[in-house]
């Protein structure tokens, strides 16, 4: 069996100026990071604003397992199918970050026959994007740890310092260290620490923003510390933002690359969802639906972490309007929710899958309350029975949702037409009335407790002293009015990760609260969810190589 890098190797890529042409871009509207990537340029969008919306077809997948959901490969196999029928679409996907990729998680361009390439490229540096966000990061960072050597005229108090460094890569010995050591010279000392660059506020700002001058006032915005007599103090009062905005001018631009079987797509941002909002940017769906009919895009891990950002934070601040959802799961999965250990999830199982369903059954529940149509596909592995995918069709169809079965891993686009053909009929058959689950002019407990109760599906929320003493600050600044991005493990719809399937009477616990003022939400913290990922016992790195001819082996 061909590994994913031995299948992408094996592509046939077309020249990136061809995969423009396509979307009707001349070579003006793009700027060339070599043959096979580009930038999509600050004058497309007003060559294209006026066009009608495309359609906006959001896929996300229940929590995620050992076992795997394939969601990226789902998605990128369903653009590739709709290309097949002759279908005008995109694929709109977020850029992956180096972190998970020398992890545990390995890439994040799809995979078999459904993959988003220069794979080697996209899954390494790409277009320095993720670089640029952590230099622009650092950099304010280092203007914060200055003014205070230099006088600190802004009587910042380095005990409520709150902006963190990051870098691009799981390393768990930086998550809390001190700076500042060495003697007068080498700075104030005071206790720091580093989060993954893809948590950090100038990745979800990069993200939020409509053109370069919005970024610029957001960036000025962010509030990086407190004063002695508890001010604010703003990368804007340290006058950073103009510097950090130079260093995105280049990474605010999409990225336009391509499939295995030539279909565009557009990657841009890679906030991920546990810890952040886990999507792609708002500026490349928008010019995505500019360019095409039919606009996939995804978002990051299960249904109750990256599409309820999706629903209540991109789209609310987007202005989008998805018009379906498609909801990824495997037979797999589902009898690893029902009990089954991952060494015995290739057996027959009927049982198993019937109690695992709760997992995706709660999925489609908390889908349903945003009233938009919903696609349900299940990922086809080859233990598979016809029981098992039966049992799955019978439920789902009881719920209201089309089903489908997706064999784009082992066939590309031709094993996501039947996908592709539900998709179609419920875009052009039913009707979407979207709206988010809570009000923004809630109180942050209001707003906390509707996505714990009605898409978690806790009983309570409780509140540590130092989360309550920061949800007051927040409140006395007047920034309580934003919506929430809950950090939470993925794992379960729990903040406790070894509560499988569709727990019930748990609460969570918020144990940090903090505003993200120019990304524009409220983040809190619960369980032990981290900033700053580690390494597994064995890291996918170890199996990363080079030859002497620069091919590169290893990912996946």
């Amino acid at each position: 069996m061909k590994t994913d890098i031995q299948i992408a190797n094996e592509a046939n890529l077309e020249h990136i100026s061809t995969i423009a042409e396509k979307l009707g871009m001349t070579e003006d509207d793009i700027e060339f990071y070599g043959k096979y990537k580009a930038k999509l340029s600050d004058e497309l969008w007003e060559k294209v604003k006026d066009n009608e919306d495309g359609k906006l077809v959001l896929v996300t997948a229940i929590n995620p397992t050992p076992a795997g959901e394939g969601k990226t490969t789902t998605t990128v196999g369903l653009g590739q199918a709709m290309g097949k029928l002759g279908k005008n679409a995109i694929i709109a996907l977020r850029e992956p970050s180096l972190g998970p990729c020398m992890g545990i998680k390995g890439g994040a361009a799809g995979g078999g026959y459904a993959q988003v390439v220069p794979m080697e490229d996209i899954n390494l540096h790409f277009t320095g994007d993720i670089h640029a966000v952590s230099i622009a990061h650092n950099l304010l960072s280092a203007m914060l740890d200055n003014h205070l050597q230099q006088g600190n005229v802004l009587g910042i108090d380095p005990r409520q310092i709150i902006w963190k460094r990051v870098v691009d890569m799981n390393d768990r010995a930086l998550r809390s260290i001190i700076v500042g050591l060495g003697g007068k010279m080498q700075g104030v000392p005071r206790e720091d620490g580093f989060m993954i660059s893809v948590a950090s506020e100038v990745m979800a700002i990069l993200c939020l923003a409509e053109d370069i001058a919005d970024l610029k006032e957001r960036l000025g915005q962010i509030v990086v510390a407190y004063s002695y007599e508890g001010k604010p103090i703003t990368a804007g009062d340290l006058k950073a933002q103009g510097a950090m905005a130079a260093l995105l001018k280049d990474a605010v631009k999409p990225n336009l690359v391509q499939t295995l079987e030539n279909t565009p797509a557009i990657m841009h941002g890679g906030p991920f969802a546990n810890i952040a909002h886990g999507c792609n940017s708002i500026r490349a769906t928008k010019l995505a639906l500019k360019l095409s009919d039919i606009v996939i895009t995804e978002a990051g891990f299960g249904a109750d972490l990256g599409a309820e950002k999706f629903l209540d934070i991109k789209c609310r601040k987007g202005n989008l309007h998805p018009d379906a959802i498609v909801i990824v799961a495997t037979i797999r999965a589902l009898k690893y929710n029902g009990g089954v250990k991952k060494d015995a999830l290739s057996e027959e199982n009927v049982e198993a899958v019937d109690a695992g369903f709760v997992n995706l059954e709660k999925h489609i529940e908390n889908l349903q309350q945003y009233h938009v149509p919903i696609v349900v596909t299940l990922n086809s592995f080859i233990t598979d029975s016809e029981k098992e995918i039966n049992l799955v069709k019978e439920k789902c169809e009881a719920m209201g949702c089309e089903f489908a079965l997706s064999e784009v891993w082992a066939k590309g686009g031709e094993g996501g037409i039947s996908l592709a053909k539900k998709v179609i009929h419920t875009l052009e058959t039913k009707e979407s009335h979207f709206q988010p689950l809570y009000d923004e002019q809630d109180t942050i407990e209001e707003k906390v407790s509707s996505v714990a109760q009605k898409i978690y599906g806790a009983n309570d929320v409780h509140y540590t002293a130092k989360a309550k003493k920061a949800i007051k600050k927040i409140v006395e600044m007047g920034l309580d009015k934003l919506p929430i991005c809950i950090a939470k493990t993925q794992y379960s719809f729990s903040d406790n990760p070894k509560l499988l399937g569709r727990p019930e009477g748990f609460d969570i616990t918020v144990r940090e609260a903090r505003v993200s003022a120019g990304a524009g939400f409220i983040v809190l913290i619960t369980g032990n969810v981290m900033t700053m990922p580690g390494l597994p016992k064995k890291p996918s790195a170890e199996d990363i190589d080079v030859d002497h001819e620069g091919n590169i082996t290893g990912l996946f």
